[in-house]
C-alpha cells in the first residue's frame, strides 16, 4: 500500500544510482517504491532483472571511460609540443 503522502500529493523520486549518462535508478522519499530509465527513457518499476542489468551496464560503461582516458593520456603525450616560436606568431 502506497504511503498516505504519495497517495495524496504522488511520489517524490529521487535519483538513488546513476548507471550511465542516461540511466538512473530513482526511489521515491516515502514509499520506497524503486524505479529506473527504460531503453526507451521511461520510468519502469525496478525489479531483480533490471536491477542485474544495470549492474553490467555500469560495469561496461566505467570500463570504457577508463580505457578511453587512458587512451586521451598516452595521445597527450605522444603530441609534439609546438616551438616557441609558432607560439609568438599565433599570438
Amino acid at each position: 500500500m502506497k504511503s498516505i503522502p504519495c497517495l495524496v500529493f504522488g511520489h517524490e523520486y529521487v535519483v538513488t544510482r546513476h548507471v550511465t549518462y542516461h540511466v538512473k535508478e530513482y526511489s521515491c522519499k516515502n514509499c520506497k517504491k524503486q524505479l529506473t530509465t527504460s531503453g526507451n527513457g521511461s520510468l519502469i518499476e525496478l525489479t531483480p532483472k533490471f536491477k542485474e542489468i544495470n549492474d553490467v551496464l555500469e560495469r561496461i560503461h566505467y570500463k570504457r571511460l577508463s580505457r578511453v582516458s587512458k587512451l586521451g593520456e598516452i595521445l597527450q603525450k605522444k603530441e609534439p609540443k609546438p616551438k616557441k616560436e609558432n607560439e609568438l606568431l599565433l599570438v
